[in-house]
């Protein structure tokens, strides 16, 4: 039913945690193809051995590095789920989450979902909350759609690959399925846990303002005017939001 798409690149420390979690699920129709990026770590012998244990578990190898996006395109074409989810190796679900997220789509006849998470910053942690509903127009304005809480419906949307963006390609994802069919609607309750890390693509703050950019001007095609009202409101947003 759930095609899971897992990137990991040098994430040994952290891929048994994410794992266990996809594990625990309440809800057990799934699938979770990983893709080791490339790492140069024991990312792989990590993930080889959790597959030899749980058949759901799909390992592909890249030896050349594709970058989040590219390596979630590479899990896209190998995913049998009619239903496409994501999780990144440093980060973990709670187990209700596809138990809850599932029946709340096919509920709304939803072709995107998402959910409330926990953020944490070492031993901090913040609750995320998200809308009811949202559409293409109103998530130019800000994104309220985390990557590890979205699930889409191939049933209504076809197989959607990332653009190749090096950042906020997830953004780019969401602005592209919601041209297609919208609203998108949310489930207000925190059923995963990211986990910000010194580092991590997510972390720095200028890149990602620029990244976001990015996405206005060369992905969805705002003329300046407009990509600069929609930047302004999008970190107004995520301000608030923590």
């Amino acid at each position: 039913m759930v095609s899971i798409l897992m990137p990991a690149r040098n994430a040994a420390p952290w891929l048994g945690a994410a794992i266990a979690s996809v594990q625990a699920q309440i809800f057990q129709d799934w699938e979770l193809i990983l893709v080791n990026d490339a790492s140069t770590d024991d990312t792989a012998a990590c993930a080889r051995a959790a597959a030899l244990s749980d058949r759901r578990l799909h390992l592909i190898d890249s030896t050349q590095p594709l970058g989040a996006a590219g390596a979630r395109n590479l899990a896209l074409d190998a995913a049998r789920g009619r239903f496409i989810a994501f999780l990144d190796a440093d980060d973990t679900w709670h187990p209700d989450k596809l138990h809850q997220q599932i029946p709340f789509m096919q509920g709304q006849g939803a072709a995107l979902s998402y959910t409330g998470f926990w953020r944490q910053t070492g031993s901090r942690r913040h609750r995320v909350r998200v809308p009811p509903t949202v559409n293409r127009g109103t998530l130019l304005r800000g994104n309220v759609i985390g990557c590890l809480t979205a699930i889409y419906d191939t049933a209504q949307l076809g197989k959607v690959a990332m653009p190749a963006l090096p950042m906020r390609h997830d953004y780019a994802l969401w602005l592209d399925l919601l041209a297609r069919a919208g609203p998108a609607h949310g489930l207000d309750v925190p059923l995963a846990t990211h986990i910000r890390r010194a580092g991590s693509l997510s972390s720095g703050r200028l890149g990602a303002m620029a990244a976001t950019w990015r996405v206005y001007r060369d992905h969805a095609g705002l003329r300046r005017g407009a990509a600069m009202l929609c930047l302004t409101s999008h970190l107004a947003k995520r301000l608030h939001r923590g």
